[in-house]
Order: C-alpha cells, then structure tokens, then sequence
C-alpha cells in the first residue's frame, strides 16, 4: 500500500501529526508512507521513523495554476493508493481528486466533497489526537500513541559532547527557550516572553538551586535575546543546536524544560521530559497531552507577556 499525507503547517503540526503515521506504519508495516510539507517544515522528518518520502510544495504561498499542475503530476506518478490530508482547503481536496488517487481521507468541511472518506473534526482535543481521527477510515480506532521522535545517533553525541562543554553532564539542567528561532511566524508575536520576566525566573532558580544549571537554546535570530539575559549577569550557560535531532536530543537531558508555544515544546513532550507551556490565546489542551508531566500556563489576557513570572515560578516549585 503505497500512502501520501498533506501536511500544512509549521515543524510543531509535523511533530504532532507523527502519532499517526506511527500508528499507521504499526498497523500496515509494509506500506510505502510520504508525506508533502512546506519546505520549512521538512526538517521535522529528521526525528521521524515511519516516512520514507518527503515532498515539499508551499501550500500558503500564491501558487499558479502551474504550481498546482506540477503537484498533481508528481502525484500522480507515484500511483498511491491512499491519500490523507490534514487541512481543510478545496483547492487540496480537488488537487487529490485530479489525482486519481482512489482513495482520499480528511475532515468534513471545506473540500469535503472532492473526498472518498471524511471524519468529523474535533478541534477542541489535543491536536495529535484530531490528527489520529484520520486514520478511523482504515478501521484504527485505538487511542492516539505518545508523541515519539527517532534521534539520530550524531545528534545523540553532539549533545552527549555539549553537555560535557558546559560541565553539566552529571548535575543535571534546567532548559529555558524563550526565542523565535523555532516558532512559527504566525505565533511569533503571540509567544514572546519579555526578557525581564526571565531574568526575575533564573534569578529565582539561581538563589533556590544554585547547584542546578540554567541553560538557555539559542536558535539563529536569538542572538538579542541571549544576549540580553547574559548582560543582566545572570548565572546561564548557553547551547545552539542547529536542526531537530539535536535540539532533542538536548532537551532529553534536561530535568525541566521552561518554554514558550514552541518547537521545542512539541519535542520536549515527545521525549518525555517534564515541561512547563507559557501559552498566549492558544488552548494549552490543543497542544500538550494529559499529564502529570506537561503542564501549560494559558495568560488571562491572552498575551504570553501578561503571565507573571510569579505564576510561574508557583507552578514550577508547586510541582
């Protein structure tokens, strides 16, 4: 069986969605499983164990008539036998029927009609289980796996050597992100946290576990930010990973991670490290499963910045 899934979205919706081509390759583990993602998003796959294939194509860019032609083609040559989409736009859903792929999964709404199967959608839930929902047409009705990802082996050293580095290999860590680097754009202005509620959340850390090292990612356009924090002479040590597996690999470590709505918020769930979610006007039931170990702090304006950093700090000493 030879399966492609359309995937919109940042590297976070790739991450959440990896629960069902998990499951999927569970239960089909001879299938063939491609995935076609923005070309930010492709980094995402990096971590994933079940896709053999990745396309790319822009579905919020303003794509010609050409645009879309070339997609259709490149589809159709493959000769899928299963096609699953995760957004709701007609112009995917006519996309896939100009495709002959025979049989075509996604939610009811917008494109519904170019569709051979469709499931209700449940945006309300957890994200990775409205995700699962998809794959109820092939008769999958059991609950949605962990999020999971696959770390390769240098990313598994790189961060290994890191963490001997900074001298915290034995101690132990408490990981902060607090950047843009590895936010979507659209959130981008949602999930800034003001550097100053920071620095008040180290130093707090720093007089209660002074024996605890704070480490701080530092993603490409997070220079400002690290530097900022660094010049209120703050106890920090800082690390840069440069791709998925070793931004996982490096929160596995952690005894804490401390983040906004984030990359590394879907990672640090993934790896099952305890996580703490600053969230602005997002539901934080949307984005972190039901557990004891992730906890999400939605603001009461729904501005991020508006979360104290006392709230916080009760949460992370609170348990």
């Amino acid at each position: 069986m030879r399966v492609v899934a359309l995937v919109p979205g940042g590297i976070g919706d790739q991450i959440l969605f990896f629960p069902t081509l998990d499951d999927l390759k569970r239960y089909y583990p001879n299938a063939q499983l491609d995935v076609v993602v923005e070309p930010r998003s492709k980094a995402a796959y990096r971590v994933s164990k079940s896709v053999n294939d990745i396309l790319t194509f822009d579905y919020k860019d303003r794509n010609s008539l050409a645009d879309w032609g070339n997609l259709v083609g490149t589809i159709r040559d493959r000769e899928y036998d299963v096609a699953i989409t995760s957004g709701q736009s007609w112009l995917v859903g006519l996309m896939l029927w100009l495709t002959g792929i025979p049989t075509r999964i996604g939610y009811q709404g917008k494109g519904a009609s170019f569709l051979t199967k469709t499931v209700l959608s449940k945006s309300s839930q957890y994200a990775a289980t409205a995700y699962h929902d998809l794959l109820q047409p092939f008769g999958i009705t059991t609950p949605t796996p962990e999020l999971a990802v696959n770390v390769p082996k240098p990313d598994i050293e790189w961060a290994n050597n890191e963490q001997k580095r900074l001298g915290i290999n034995d101690t132990g860590y408490v990981l902060i992100y607090g950047g843009s680097s590895w936010t979507s754009q659209h959130k981008a202005l949602d999930t800034v946290y003001p550097v100053e509620n920071w620095q008040e959340i180290i130093q707090d850390f720093r007089q209660k576990q002074p024996d605890l090292p704070v480490v701080v990612i530092q993603g490409p356009d997070d220079e400002q930010f690290v530097r900022s924090l660094r010049d209120s002479s703050l106890d920090i040590k800082v690390i840069s990973p440069d791709n998925v597996g070793k931004l996982s690999a490096i929160i596995a470590g952690a005894n804490l991670m401390l983040t906004t709505d984030s990359v590394p918020l879907h990672l640090s769930v993934a790896v099952q490290t305890y996580t703490i979610g600053l969230f602005g006007s997002t539901d934080p039931a949307r984005l972190l499963p039901n557990s004891d170990k992730f906890l999400g702090i939605k603001s009461p304006t729904g501005k991020v910045a508006d979360i104290t950093p006392k709230t916080v700090l009760e949460k992370v000493w609170g348990g």
